[in-house]
């Protein structure tokens, strides 16, 4: 990873594309690992998690992710997400976050020197491009070994570092051999929500 030892840094998470990047590899993610990994690399100001929930649900498979995120370090960015039958009748979760991430990045970029974006939507190329012209590096975490490739190669090709997720797996993996408190962490295999991004 490409970071100075000074650079306040602030994490914007996409939950749902970050869950499948990770799903794609094969591996879950241990978000206190992943959290500790990053403040090693500089200043951590903000780690942020977006993620849509299934509001009118008794009870949500992400919820007991969500609580403990925000209880240990994430600042956590959700909405509701909207349910909607398919032409082929299928029952699909429609969850976009990508307005959210972009007015915080926009709204903090001025505050951070370095950008952490942990999704491969293209859809991000200019507002990389925006915080980048306001002299804010930004690192792109995503896989181009799952097939197919997770990140849009014009995403990849605008960040400052691309961050590929199988070099940093042993630093952010959920271990097998689970100790007390890694068993405290919910993880996010059980999620299961197929969320639309578009």
């Amino acid at each position: 990873m490409n970071f100075y030892n000074d650079e306040r840094i602030g994490l914007f998470i996409d939950g749902s594309n970050l869950y499948a990047a990770a799903r794609a590899l094969n591996f879950d993610i241990d978000y206190k690992q992943l959290l500790a990994t990053f403040a090693k690399e500089g200043r951590l100001i903000r780690a942020l998690y977006y993620t849509a929930l299934l509001e009118d649900q008794e009870y949500s498979p992400i919820r007991p992710l969500v609580d403990w995120l925000d209880y240990n370090g994430y600042t956590m960015v959700t909405k509701p997400a909207k349910e909607f039958t398919d032409s082929a009748g299928r029952r699909k979760i429609k969850g976009n976050m990508d307005i959210e991430i972009a007015i915080d990045v926009m709204e903090m970029c001025d505050q951070l020197d370095h950008i952490v974006l942990f999704s491969g939507d293209g859809d991000f190329r200019r507002l990389l491009e925006a915080v980048q012209r306001r002299g804010v590096r930004v690192s792109v975490v995503s896989t181009v070994k799952s097939n197919p490739p997770m990140v849009a190669d014009e995403l990849r090709r605008q960040a400052d570092c691309f961050i590929e997720m199988t070099d940093i797996k042993d630093r952010i993996c959920r271990s097998t051999s689970r100790n007390d408190d890694a068993a405290a962490i919910p993880d996010d295999s059980h999620l299961g929500l197929d969320l639309e991004s578009a």
